[in-house]
């Protein structure tokens, strides 16, 4: 839909701006910045942004995805996520059965031809794994990599492809396969060690699944994969900025450890985000609430209470870095992981938009130019 507008401010993925005249067409792409708007725009208080990027979303809305792998359910999700500033992401799927892998997988291939708000493309978070750092995937579905999956992640109707795996359960002839028909490959709940992990970022791996958590350790005389994703220049990391997986320190670190554009905020999401449920079932356990920390019975982390725009604050604060950074951290460079042209505001670019208060949370959304939360 057509509009016109002044931001008080505007951050455009580069720089801040004041006053600034904005015009998106009918198509929902951006037209103008910084001419004349037409007619009488209203003047929006606040600061306008590029909309947000979450590379690892599991539920929200109450919604699980390995639970409810369906359009209905992905629109739900979607919804819930863009109350936050969401306006692109890949549905993800933990570890689960071959049967729910493809029906996850039919229902992103429906969403994507009937262009639910917000859904990108898929990630298959599993199941290639490794036991000893399963986390709170179900270990009984733990598997290699057979024909069926091959079948999955050869489709071309998915969007974005993402797939976490431990390179020490998967040859590297078929990291590169993977690699070669499109799918984004990150590494993840994996006992792997150093060796092993930089094998799989040659053969074509380009990322890090949820940075220190579910991975072998960074040791004095062995990296690991924490200590080999820190020095993989070109390799990108995601981390969950919710204080109960990665601490301050650990976060700061791996900020100034890779450079810059590599390091990529995600939530990790579990369906309650959104929700004012405290509690929900996985697998055969029971996913329990307390204040934002989730926890499964047998006592792990399950996933994350996050937002995108949570972690942006908590990123920005714990880490002393400017919003604007955190900023491209949740936009700009997750776009540019997923191959996507979202980030910016600039004249030909999709008009995801995202309208912060003074203390940077979401009063309105836009995907396409069309609203989706606020007034």
């Amino acid at each position: 839909m057509a509009f016109a507008l002044v931001a008080e401010t505007l951050f455009d993925g580069e720089q801040t701006l004041q006053d600034v005249p904005l015009v998106v067409a009918d198509d929902g792409r951006i037209v103008s910045i910084g001419d004349s708007a037409q007619g009488t725009a209203p003047y929006v208080r606040g600061l306008l942004a590029p909309g947000l990027v979450d590379v690892q979303v599991n539920g929200g809305g109450g919604v699980l995805f390995n639970q409810e792998p369906s359009v209905a359910g992905l629109r739900t999700m979607a919804e819930a996520h863009a109350r936050f500033g969401t306006t692109a992401f890949l549905p993800t799927l933990i570890t689960d059965r071959l049967d729910v892998m493809q029906r996850a997988a039919n229902a992103v291939s429906a969403a994507l031809r009937e262009r639910v708000p917000g859904v990108a493309g898929i990630h298959f978070e599993g199941p290639h794994l490794s036991v000893p750092k399963k986390g709170t995937h179900e270990s009984s579905f733990i598997r290699p990599l057979s024909a069926e999956e091959w079948g999955i992640y050869a489709r071309e109707d998915l969007g974005v492809k993402v797939v976490t795996l431990a390179p020490e359960t998967v040859p590297v002839e078929d990291i590169h396969r993977l690699a070669a028909m499109g799918v984004r490959v990150c590494l993840g709940h994996s006992n792997a060690d150093g060796e092993t992990v930089r094998l799989a970022l040659r053969a074509g791996a380009v990322g890090f699944t949820h940075l220190y958590n579910a991975m072998s350790p960074l040791h004095s005389r062995e990296p690991g994969m924490v200590g080999t994703a820190l020095v993989s220049d070109e390799a990108w990391c995601g981390i969950i900025a919710d204080g109960h997986h990665v601490s301050a320190e650990a976060m700061t670190l791996a900020l100034k450890a890779k450079p810059r554009g590599k390091l990529l905020l995600v939530t990790d999401a579990m369906s309650l985000v959104g929700s004012d449920a405290l509690s929900f079932p996985l697998y055969d356990r029971v996913v329990t609430r307390e204040g934002d920390r989730l926890t499964s019975t047998t006592g792990e982390l399950a996933g994350s209470h996050l937002d995108m725009m949570g972690a942006v604050r908590n990123f920005s604060r714990w880490c002393g870095l400017e919003i604007n950074e955190s900023l491209r951290m949740a936009s700009l460079y997750p776009s540019q992981f997923l191959g996507l042209q979202g980030g910016r505001i600039a004249p030909g670019a999709r008009a995801d938009l995202i309208l912060l208060d003074r203390h940077l949370r979401v009063q309105k959304t836009w995907i396409g130019g069309c609203p989706v939360y606020g007034e």
